[in-house]
């Protein structure tokens, strides 16, 4: 029997990578299609704890919005954001009065501060909410940036912990804070995490020995990553499902459709292919224009996730969960169930992601693998 610990992160996969069309037809399917209320009703959250990073702007807001008008209890985690973004605490304010007008008066919700860009400012944050002792009902990993800020034809830019932007920003980010967090997740009767990966992992390159992304071009980080995303997702699952004291956890992977907001508007560079990089940026931001569904429409996939029976627990497998419910590990594409990319299937290639994620960040020599298996 192959010790898949063993296998080289370069070492070919088993199974024989997705056609062109494949590809492609999975990645832009569902991104259009209009969404009502009927589709994800509102749902009695009341009493629950949610937390919803990148949450003052975009489908990030009106994820939030939404789960005010539930009744839950509300954590807006979110970074200072320059001036041209909406402040978290004014967003704050737009959900405590969704709430209200919903008949829920007596919700807590808050903006507690964190920036993706420092391990250090997740650590705080998790310390806060681990140090109320409340459990976390929902955590939605949503916060993310479009390319690194460095610009695509110049120097690419790291952050404070040495790693590039948009692989911890997007990625390596919100799996530290997912695991920091589980204590608090494990406490709660039915939790979800919801993962916003995106259709774009389906053009996503495996290529572990690029890991961090350096080389790559324009939206390639941004792909990439969310592959990678999507993967830890399924092999996340696979960890809580065999384990007693974290088999009713569900954790989902969503994508949004192709949403007209910020996230186009990445920076460039000043070097020679500073021109090539604003005509694919422009190009970006008129299409999302004109094929571009709202961001109101965008979290549609955030909220169906994160209340809809179909994406909750499977009761025959979990415990816990309503009659209908299929489990984690998956893949919604707006709130329709799709298949991911063949690597989220794989064991092997599930597992190097999961390697290199530990050999990146620590994670067992911090003890945040404890219960999830070698």
């Amino acid at each position: 029997m192959v010790d898949l610990y063993s296998i080289p992160y370069d070492a070919p996969l088993s199974f024989k990578a997705p056609s062109w069309g494949w590809t492609r037809y999975n990645a832009y399917v569902n991104n259009s299609t209009v969404l009502t209320r009927k589709d994800v009703p509102f749902k009695d959250l009341s009493g629950k704890w949610v937390i919803i990073s990148g949450s003052n702007n975009g489908i990030g807001r009106e994820a939030a919005i939404f789960i005010a008008q539930c009744g839950a209890n509300l954590i807006l985690a979110c970074r200072d954001p320059p001036s041209h973004e909406k402040h978290p605490e004014e967003v704050a304010q737009e959900c405590i009065a969704a709430a209200k007008a919903r008949g829920y008066k007596n919700s807590t919700i808050e903006w507690w501060e964190i920036d993706l860009t420092k391990f250090r400012s997740v650590d705080a944050f998790a310390k806060r909410w681990l140090d109320t002792g409340r459990p976390l009902d929902i955590l939605c990993n949503n916060a993310g940036m479009g390319t690194n800020p460095g610009g695509a034809s110049g120097k690419i830019l790291k952050t404070e912990d040495g790693l590039e932007f948009v692989h911890q920003v997007n990625f390596a980010a919100h799996v530290y804070l997912t695991l920091l967090l589980l204590p608090a997740i494990a406490k709660a009767p039915e939790p979800r995490i919801v993962c916003t990966t995106s259709c774009f992992h389906y053009r996503g390159e495996y290529r572990l020995s690029n890991w961090d992304g350096s080389g790559c071009k324009l939206v390639e980080f941004y792909a990439n990553n969310k592959l990678y995303f999507q993967i830890w997702v399924a092999e996340m699952n696979q960890r809580l499902l065999r384990s007693e004291k974290y088999k009713h956890i569900t954790i989902n992977g969503v994508h949004p459709g192709y949403v007209n907001t910020g996230i186009w508007t990445f920076a460039v560079s000043d070097g020679p292919l500073a021109w090539l990089e604003k005509l694919a940026r422009a190009f970006l931001q008129w299409l999302a224009s004109v094929v571009g569904v709202t961001p109101e429409q965008g979290s549609f996939c955030i909220q169906n996730a994160a209340t809809s029976v179909n994406a909750g627990p499977d009761p025959a497998i979990q415990g816990v969960g309503e009659i209908g419910g299929k489990g984690g590990g998956r893949y919604f594409s707006r709130i329709k169930d799709q298949p991911a990319m063949p690597h989220a299937y794989d064991a092997d290639a599930r597992l190097r992601v999961w390697r290199k994620l530990n050999e990146e960040l620590q994670l067992e020599k911090k003890g945040l693998l404890e219960g999830l298996g070698k």
